[in-house]
This record gives C-alpha cells, sequence and structure tokens, in this order.
C-alpha cells in the first residue's frame, strides 16, 4: 500500500489554493514595500515610512521586499501547515523509491508490454531479474488494463499473442510464465529490436 494515500496526495496539488506558495504566505504575513515613479525626479522612489519599523524580507527571485507585520502566532501556524507539506512529500518520495517503482518507475499507462532481455546475465542473476519483474507485475500492473510480456531470443517468446485484460488470473499466469522461463545466451541486438517491434506492433499499446 502507498506510505501516503491519494486524498493527502491531492492535498499536496492543492497547496496554492490552500496559500502555501512563497508569494501567498508573505501577502499573508505583511505587505510589500512599494516603490512608484516621482516624474520631478524621474526614477522609483520606495518609500522610506516602513524602514525599521517592521522587519523585513527580501525575494532573491525579483528583489521585492516585504514588510512582515504578522504576530508570532500566525507565523507559527503556517510553520505547522508548512511542516505538514513537507512531510507529506517525504513519505510521497519514499513511496515512489520503494519496491518496484525504485526499479521501473511509477507505470502511468493503462497498456502497456514488458519486453525481456536478460542479456548475459548469470543464473542468478537471472532469478533476481525475474524477482524484480514478478514484483512489478504484482505491485503495479495489477493497476492497470491490458499488458502482455515478449522475451527478446532466437526464438521470439511471447506470454500472449496480444495485450491481455489485467486480472488476478492473467497476472498470477504471467508470473507462472516468467519463472518457467529456461536461462539461455544473450539475445543479439537483431532479437532484441524484432521483440520490440513485435510490441509496437499491437496497436492497443501505449507503452
Amino acid at each position: 500500500q502507498p506510505l501516503i494515500s491519494s486524498s493527502e496526495w491531492l492535498q499536496l496539488h492543492g497547496l496554492k489554493r490552500n496559500k502555501l506558495s512563497l508569494s501567498q504566505i508573505l501577502s499573508q504575513i505583511g505587505f510589500q514595500h512599494r516603490k512608484d515613479y516621482v516624474t520631478t525626479l524621474g526614477k522609483l522612489v520606495a518609500s522610506r515610512y516602513a524602514d525599521g519599523l517592521f522587519p523585513q524580507y527580501k525575494r532573491a527571485e525579483d528583489g521585492s521586499v516585504y514588510n512582515l507585520t504578522a504576530k508570532k502566532e500566525l507565523i507559527l501556524r503556517f510553520l505547522d501547515c508548512l511542516m505538514g507539506a513537507i512531510e507529506l512529500y517525504k513519505q510521497r518520495m519514499e513511496w515512489l523509491t520503494s519496491e518496484s517503482r525504485q526499479i521501473f518507475g511509477v507505470i502511468q499507462e493503462h497498456c502497456i508490454v514488458i519486453v525481456l532481455d536478460f542479456g548475459t546475465v548469470a543464473p542468478t542473476e537471472f532469478d533476481l531479474c525475474r524477482d524484480a519483474l514478478s514484483m512489478v507485475l504484482l505491485e503495479q500492473v495489477t493497476q492497470i488494463a491490458k499488458f502482455n510480456l515478449i522475451r527478446a531470443a532466437q526464438v521470439l517468446m511471447k506470454w500472449q499473442q496480444k495485450s491481455t485484460p489485467v486480472s488476478e488470473h492473467t497476472v498470477k499466469s504471467a508470473v507462472t510464465w516468467l519463472w518457467k522461463l529456461d536461462h539461455m545466451t544473450a539475445a543479439s541486438h537483431t532479437n532484441s529490436a524484432e521483440a520490440l517491434l513485435e510490441a509496437m506492433s499491437d496497436e492497443a499499446v501505449s507503452s
């Protein structure tokens, strides 16, 4: 299960609506120190009445200066909100870099083909590859619509002729097929290209 729920992730995407961007926070805890063009002087002149009256914050991005007027209680409230948001981001990053996502990233497409090219791996590494592939099938492929597996080899090997709807049965079948594969010599570049072309020939496949 994700370490961060969908609702919490949506909450992170709503930070601007919740007024937690730097500009929005500054506008709520103070006001911008203004400059105006003085015709007689022919230049921009900043007001000076606030100098020394308020703490000031200068934004590095655009050089704008804010006079801070908020009481400590309000600033601490924003601090709590920001710390909460940071914690959600940390949890999201932990989830994005855990288990199969650490190896394969996050599969976002609805219909995929996984092309298997085991190269020159030793038998023990071959099993590690199959462990990783089993993990991505059980953790991520179960969340999409359709999939297929193709192995690059001198004789192309396909789990199914076309991408197949995802179900508990089809995912288990794919895992079983994966673990019945024999360790063999590496596929050539030609074999790998043929496997990729075969994967792309399925019009339903998006990745």
